[in-house]
C-alpha cells in the first residue's frame, strides 16, 4: 500500500465543499488517479484518525485551453468525496 501523502494529494476547499462539510460531514480531496476507494478510505483514516463511512470518486476531465492558434488541454485528475462518521471531523478544514 502507498503512503497516505501519495494518495491524498491536496484538500479541495470550495463553496460546495464547505456546504457539504457542514450539512453532511463530507470532505473533498484531490487524489492520485490510480487510487481505489479502499485506498482512499484507508489513507484518510490513517492520516487523520477518523472513521470513514463512504467514499465517492469522480474523474474530472481537463479543460481545453488555447493560446492563439495553439490548442492544449489541462491534465485530467481525480476527486474523492469522503463521508465521515457522526462526530468525527478533520481539523485541517476547520479554519476554512
Amino acid at each position: 500500500m502507498k503512503y497516505a501523502h501519495q494518495i491524498l494529494l491536496r484538500p479541495l476547499v470550495t463553496e460546495k465543499s464547505v456546504q457539504a462539510r457542514e450539512k453532511h460531514n463530507q470532505f473533498f480531496f484531490k487524489v492520485a488517479p490510480g487510487a481505489s476507494k479502499l485506498d482512499i478510505a484507508n489513507a484518510v483514516e490513517k492520516a487523520f484518525s477518523v472513521k470513514v463511512l463512504e467514499v465517492r470518486t469522480v474523474n474530472v476531465l481537463g479543460k481545453k485551453k488555447r493560446r492563439g492558434r495553439i490548442v492544449g488541454k489541462r491534465a485530467d485528475w481525480k476527486k474523492a468525496i469522503v463521508r465521515l462518521a457522526r462526530g468525527d471531523s478533520i481539523k485541517y478544514f476547520e479554519g476554512a
